[in-house]
């Protein structure tokens, strides 16, 4: 869906500094013709959106703008800043947390309202958990193979997977990729 798509780009550019459309149309798997459509509808709806050519070159944010976050319903942030806490809470790194203080540094307020619900994606042992996830999450950024030991009720076997999404489903962490020794998706 194009509304998904140009959201989503917005994403990636507002994350990281500089992206190629080639990049995008691959990560999209749509063609490089439709992204510089999907950035002029960004760039219409008032985010100012740069392009530099040639090696090196690429798309970008303007520097200095920040997304006005009117945009976003205090509902919206109470939501947004519960799924940071959530992902805060199996990782070690301070990423989620500086994300939130920045996502509610003009209402600081909002980080504390709505406390109802807790959502605790932690084990018990967390260090062990989280130094995981934070491989996994660098090897499918980096599309690098990552090697374990897989138990199933046939026995242990070594698998080499070719991670693509790091799952969180009713207590339990799964790597959804492609495995080479098996040469199927697991």
């Amino acid at each position: 869906m194009k509304i998904d798509r140009v959201i989503g780009i917005l994403s990636i550019l507002l994350q990281r500094e500089k992206v190629t459309a080639s990049e995008l149309a691959e990560k999209f798997e749509v063609s490089r013709r439709t992204i510089i459509r999907d950035i002029e509808e960004i760039n219409k709806a008032g985010i100012p959106i740069v392009t530099f050519q040639g090696q090196g070159g690429g798309i970008s944010v303007m520097d200095g703008f920040r997304l006005d976050r009117t945009l976003l319903s205090n509902d919206d942030m109470k939501a947004i800043l519960a799924g940071l806490k959530s992902l805060d809470s199996v990782s070690d790194t301070k990423r989620y947390r500086q994300l939130m203080s920045k996502l509610s540094a003009e209402n600081p307020d909002t980080i504390n309202m709505g406390n109802q619900i807790i959502i605790d994606l932690s084990s018990w042992d967390k260090a062990a958990v989280s130094d995981k996830i934070e491989l996994i999450k660098n090897a499918i950024d980096s599309r690098l193979k990552i090697r374990f030991t897989y138990f199933s009720p046939m026995g242990e076997t070594v698998r080499e997977v070719e991670p693509y999404h790091l799952v969180f489903q009713w207590s339990s962490w799964y790597v959804w990729g492609y495995c080479t020794i098996r040469t199927n998706v697991i």
